[in-house]
């Protein structure tokens, strides 16, 4: 085992998983190009990549720079981790979570699409209580560790 860890640098379960996800996204790209023209997918892929890039990444290295400088470091992981899932939440769902939808979705599903807000909105607090709470037991350890 320190032979294969000299040669290749980490265990063999991280190459299976590595190799595991090569596959998973080799079958996705032969996948869509079944489907039809791939300028299209190129076209979509090239622009996520670039607002990822150009708008997004600027955008919430900002934001984690001025929460950094208002929250205390240890505490601020407890606000990026529910932010995070939140703000992928709201990007995955945002048409319907913004009553976006056309009433094909409404007669294809049965679901109306003013539920999708309150429940982002619900699904956000409980992230941010359930992270709250976490931070809260956890100084109260860290608190009674220190008194010892």
């Amino acid at each position: 085992m320190s032979t294969w860890r000299r040669l290749y640098g980490a265990s063999p379960l991280h190459l299976a998983a590595h190799a595991a996800a090569f596959a998973a996204a080799g079958y996705a790209f032969l996948r869509i190009l079944e489907r039809g023209p791939v300028e299209n997918f190129l076209i979509w892929f090239v622009g996520a990549a670039l607002l990822h890039d150009l708008v997004l990444l600027p955008a919430y290295s900002l934001l984690d720079r001025g929460a950094r400088r208002t929250v205390r470091i240890p505490s601020i992981n407890y606000l990026r981790v529910p932010a995070l899932i939140s703000g992928l939440l709201l990007l995955v769902y945002f048409p319907l979570i913004l009553v976006e939808a056309d009433r094909n979705y409404v007669r294809s599903t049965g679901h109306h699409v003013h539920d999708y807000a309150r429940n982002w909105l619900f699904i956000s607090l409980a992230l941010f209580a359930g992270s709250g709470f976490i931070y809260l037991g956890r100084s109260i350890r860290a608190g009674r560790r220190s008194d010892r």
